[in-house]
């Protein structure tokens, strides 16, 4: 090296400091996030500020309605038309209806939208273990909301979008393809969040790819649901609780295993410094506090 040429101060050795390292990567990635949150109110910007826990929880009541209408009312309208839906538009429709949901109010409440998800995120040190109730009753709400919008309108079709075994399939099976699916999508959103929210467009173009793949190759197993609130309502509102089990036992488990791989790629934690970053903000050197610190 030339004495005019000056070391690359981004390179590291194994033995580097982490808290310098964890610097590096916020600095580098601050261009990409810094518009995310910057004009965002208060109630978006501090994610651990429970004043405004109640925009939260109507914006997961809102979203989990929203996707649980698509999700539900594509099987519908498919048997109200005599199959102008087709298969294909049913499973890809949820994923497109994420990826607006994440854009237009992601940085709202997360746009968790699914109880594993927020137990999840939860588990994995980001997100308080007393919002979770509150965020998997909002979701549940604005799940029977959408059965009960899709029953009224256009009655008992298709057992109101249920999800259920697929014919010539077994519970078994279901449950297996069910834990497998669950297991990528949490790994996915988990991969993809800034701590316990989904924000931007790389967490909604990845969390909607894999919702839409997922049901491309195996809806015809299991329905491909991934999310107990999404199978819960219309098998509440429609009165049939017939393999109910089977999605209400396998995304749990299948988010359990996502939290135990993410630990190994990972490490404890997601990324406490994301939203900071997001918000032009970098942490000091050797603090990095998680993101509802406050309350736990």
């Amino acid at each position: 090296m030339s004495p005019d040429e000056k070391p690359d101060q981004t390179r590291t050795s194994p033995h580097a400091d982490p808290d310098r390292i964890q610097a590096i990567v916020n600095a580098r990635h601050r261009e990409q996030l810094v518009g995310l949150l910057e004009r965002a109110p208060v109630w978006a910007r501090d994610f651990a500020d429970l004043r405004y826990e109640w925009r939260r929880l109507f914006s997961e009541l809102f979203g989990t309605f929203l996707l649980v209408l698509v999700g539900s009312g594509a099987p519908v309208l498919d048997a109200a038309t005599h199959g102008q839906i087709g298969r294909v538009a049913e499973v890809t429709s949820p994923g497109l209806m994420v990826l607006a949901i994440i854009l237009f109010m992601g940085a709202v409440s997360g746009a968790h939208l699914n109880p594993i998800v927020s137990i999840a995120f939860a588990l994995r040190g980001d997100f308080g273990w007393l919002r979770v109730p509150g965020y998997l009753g909002a979701q549940l709400a604005g799940a029977l909301l959408a059965s009960m919008v899709l029953r009224m309108t256009f009655g008992d079709l298709a057992h109101l979008g249920a999800t259920l075994p697929g014919a010539g399939f077994s519970a078994t099976q279901a449950f297996v393809v069910e834990t497998i699916l669950s297991l990528g999508l949490v790994s996915t959103i988990l991969g993809t969040a800034s701590s316990a929210q989904n924000i931007g467009p790389l967490s909604a173009f990845g969390v909607a790819a894999y919702i839409a793949l997922a049901g491309l190759w195996s809806s015809p197993v299991s329905g491909a649901s991934m999310n107990p609130a999404r199978s819960l309502a219309p098998a509440l509102i429609g009165s049939d609780l017939h393999d109910l089990w089977i999605y209400l036992t396998a995304p749990p488990l299948g988010a359990v295993a996502a939290v135990a791989a993410s630990y190994i790629l990972r490490g404890p934690g997601g990324d406490p410094g994301g939203t900071q970053a997001a918000r032009g903000r970098l942490p000091e050197p050797g603090h990095s506090p998680g993101p509802d610190r406050h309350c736990r």
